[in-house]
């Protein structure tokens, strides 16, 4: 154990596209891992000409999606008693994984349909897992994928352009405190965003159907 963690910490410390990729993945496994701490330091570095920035949303985007593919086909193969037991083993709660945390992500995507793994993405504490139920509602996986990667890109924007920014604001000793303070505040404004489109969509689907009844 303490030998992974040294080699996460020396990836976070030696920052490319593929240490990026790399963390990323285990951000949206089932090894909860702050996405908070690699993008925003490799943008960091991106605007200090050491990466591209591009690379660098690339980059975690192709890890995040390859993460959450990692629950979804677990969940989908294995079923919901396994990944039940597998949240109440002391190997799943030493990955931060509960059944209370599984059944907020189960009821989440129950709420909100397909469109929470584009959604769920956005959220704390739902993020990492929302690729849980999407598998054991078996989901069907292009539409899944479609999902993730748009919602993983637009947080790894986010997350990137942030830490772009702070390069020319902040010293590097105060980066993470900022990247917190910034990044709760915008997520909560893209929820709301997508909240509103949301709405939209149902409504037009409503007013929609109606219309064609009458």
């Amino acid at each position: 154990m303490l030998e992974s963690v040294g080699f996460i910490q020396w990836c976070i410390e030696n920052l490319n596209y593929f240490t990026v990729a790399f963390l990323m993945m285990i951000e949206s496994s089932f090894i909860p891992f702050p996405s908070e701490i690699v993008v925003p330091p490799a943008a960091y570095k991106a605007a200090a000409g050491e990466l591209n920035i591009f690379l660098v949303v690339l980059s975690a985007t192709a890890g995040a999606v390859v993460g959450a593919l990692v629950n979804y086909v677990l969940a989908f193969y294995l079923g919901r008693p396994v990944v039940y037991k597998f949240a109440n083993s002391k190997f799943g709660n030493m990955c931060l994984i509960t059944q209370e945390s599984v059944e907020k992500a189960e009821e989440y995507f129950k709420e909100k349909g397909a469109v929470s793994t584009l959604v769920g993405r956005l959220v704390p504490a739902v993020r990492q897992l929302i690729s849980v139920p999407a598998g054991l509602a078996k989901m069907k996986m292009s539409t899944f994928l479609t999902f993730t990667a748009l919602g993983a890109g637009i947080w790894n924007c986010v997350l990137a352009a942030i830490g772009y920014y702070l390069h020319s604001v902040v010293p590097k000793d105060l980066l993470m405190d900022k990247v917190n303070e910034y990044s709760h505040s915008i997520s909560m404004v893209i929820l709301a965003l997508v909240g509103m489109f949301v709405c939209f969509l149902i409504y037009k689907g409503v007013t929609g159907g109606k219309k064609t009844k009458d």
